[in-house]
């Protein structure tokens, strides 16, 4: 089924030259960018892309145990990674991108490889250009530095190509 996602090259990818290398994991992947654009995140724009949804803040929060944190509170957990990863997205320039092709936002995420990138596969963008882990992020009381986001599923794709392209609608 041909559908499309959202990718953000975060500032950490922008800052270290990959926009070639990455873009050109995904075209090789099969996938076509139908819109790319520069930007400067603003707080309104990163306070809308990353919602306070309790739903969310949990997912965040397992993610932190998973990487061998102990969290008593997944929720708060949570909120203090958002908090984070809005300071690391506005700190430069980022590349969004819409990607289009057959089951793409599946495949994007397989071509980006897990969140954390010392636990991400080799052959995924995280898994080869990444240098940073959860735990050592969460140590450090900052986002992991992880190159890319990618959209998670089709009503969060819709949602952020809405944010980042509203000209797309």
């Amino acid at each position: 089924m041909k559908e499309r996602t959202l990718v953000i090259i975060k500032p950490d990818g922008v800052e270290r030259n990959l926009i070639g290398k990455i873009i050109d994991y995904y075209e090789r992947g099969g996938l076509k960018i139908t819109a790319m654009k520069m930007v400067r995140a603003d707080k309104a724009l990163v306070g809308r892309h990353y919602p306070e949804d309790d739903e969310y803040m949990t997912t965040l929060g397992k993610k932190s145990e998973k990487a061998g944190e102990k969290i008593k509170d997944y929720k708060a957990m949570g909120r203090k990674i958002v908090g984070w990863l809005r300071t690391y997205i506005t700190r430069g320039p980022v590349v969004a991108m819409v990607l289009e092709g057959t089951n793409a936002i599946q495949r994007v995420r397989e071509i980006t490889g897990y969140t954390d990138p010392s636990a991400a596969e080799k052959g995924t963008i995280r898994g080869d250009l990444g240098n940073d882990s959860i735990l050592k992020a969460n140590k450090e009381r900052r986002s992991a530095e992880n190159l890319i986001h990618a959209s998670g599923n089709r009503e969060e794709a819709e949602r952020e190509i809405k944010l980042w392209f509203p000209e797309m609608g």
